[in-house]
């Protein structure tokens, strides 16, 4: 379905997707050592080769993709038509297309930003896009308006994984609206949840939360059973969280986890069958850590 009257919201687009394949969204990242270890060119019929493969594996098997936009912008104007065609194969799959760009700026760059990954007939425009909060969850306005009006979603950036993240997301600073001191990452959560306030059986605007954060939303007063929304969560299974830390970190939440495996699953290529195999394997894993 092309048009936003006929696309249902992205959030019940994706529960349903989680509830037919797992709850697994496979990381399409074309490392340069990954094009090598697949013997293929550091070059942008490579990449071409390498993510069309992967599609080839996984299209219409798993919950989501997530290309990663640095790996396909790296080839210049010729990796930016390898992610379009990412994108067009997740849409003939029937695969949720997460575009991985991490967009975040103010004003008339940021709608700029929404209009290249979230409007109908663009070709960059995948199913939901990463973007970033830190200049402000009301810098993302043109990206928030633009994505629920299309059917479309949102990942923003809330606890991420990196020992810099901690530096801006435990970061405390007085509540605009009531004075109570407040973390920035708790603060991004409640913006998502008053976005998805009533929604069912998911809102369309989720969190990215690294799964190997431990006990970061508790700390810092995230509540991420509140948001009523996908928590995008790399580091699932086998990249090293399992049931117990997945249970320190999401909580009552974790029935809303979409784990992402990039590397866990890529490093089976290139055989076709290789990958698929791959892919089920972390489907079940995260299902099964997740339960």
């Amino acid at each position: 379905m092309s048009a936003a009257g006929e696309r249902a919201p992205f959030g019940a687009r994706l529960a349903a997707a989680m509830a037919a394949h797992g709850p697994l969204c496979v990381g399409i990242d074309p490392h340069a050592s990954l094009l090598d270890a697949w013997g293929l060119p550091d070059d942008a019929e490579g990449l071409r080769r390498f993510a069309l493969t992967v599609m080839e594996a996984v299209g219409g098997r798993v919950a989501a993709v997530k290309p990663q936009a640095a790996f396909f912008e790296r080839h210049g104007s010729r990796g930016l038509a390898v992610l379009e065609e990412v994108v067009a194969a997740g849409r003939d799959a029937g695969t949720l297309v997460v575009v991985d760009a991490k967009r975040g700026d103010i004003g008339s760059t940021m709608g700029a930003y929404a209009d290249a990954f979230l409007r109908d007939g663009s070709p960059l425009a995948g199913d939901a896009l990463t973007v970033s909060p830190f200049l402000g969850f009301g810098s993302l306005a043109p990206a928030v308006d633009l994505a629920l009006t299309a059917g479309r979603g949102l990942f923003v950036l809330c606890l991420t994984s990196n020992p810099e993240g901690r530096d801006v997301q435990h970061a405390v600073a007085p509540d605009p609206t009531t004075g109570a001191p407040r973390s920035v990452a708790a603060a991004v959560a409640a913006q998502a949840a008053a976005l998805n306030a009533g929604a069912h059986p998911l809102g369309s605007v989720g969190l990215v939360v690294g799964a190997t954060v431990g006990d970061a939303a508790r700390s810092t007063g995230t509540d991420l059973v509140a948001v009523n929304g996908p928590l995008l969560a790399p580091g699932v299974g086998a990249q090293g969280a399992g049931p117990d830390e997945l249970r320190a970190v999401f909580g009552e939440a974790r029935g809303r986890v979409l784990a992402s495996s990039s590397r866990g699953v890529l490093r089976a290529g290139p055989d076709v069958s290789s990958l698929r195999a791959a892919a089920l394997r972390a489907a079940q894993e995260a299902a099964a850590a997740l339960g």
